[in-house]
């Protein structure tokens, strides 16, 4: 399994730790893409993140992801659902904050099931 902050916009051409970790995660068998939540669009910066790993392979798209949008201890429940609904529909996608010990089972849950498939 693989995190996804690692990744940043022109990964795929060396920028930031770039070609390294994209060849670090050739070999994972499932992607986890970390978006925290006061990003000013999360859709966008799932697309960012989806788009490098294409350019560089896009058999990458291939393996199962799960996204988390981490420091969700800073909302309400309200503001999470009204978030939920932009998130992309197309992975299963889980609201975690780490110091707040929020949904950290929940994605553990998701994470076993999609590597057990």
């Amino acid at each position: 399994m693989a995190d996804i902050p690692g990744i940043i916009e022109g990964a795929h051409l060396g920028k930031g730790i770039g070609l390294r970790f994209l060849r670090h995660i050739e070999r994972n068998s499932i992607l986890l893409f970390m978006i925290p939540c006061d990003s000013k669009n999360i859709k966008n910066d799932y697309d960012i993140l989806l788009n490098e790993l294409k350019q560089f392979n896009p058999e990458l798209l291939d393996k199962a992801r799960v996204l988390a949008i981490t420091k969700c201890d800073m909302l309400d429940a309200g503001l999470i659902e009204e978030m939920r609904k932009e998130l992309p529909e197309e992975i299963k996608s889980v609201f975690i904050s780490s110091v707040a010990q929020m949904g950290i089972d929940e994605l553990k849950d998701m994470l076993w099931i999609e590597l057990n498939k």
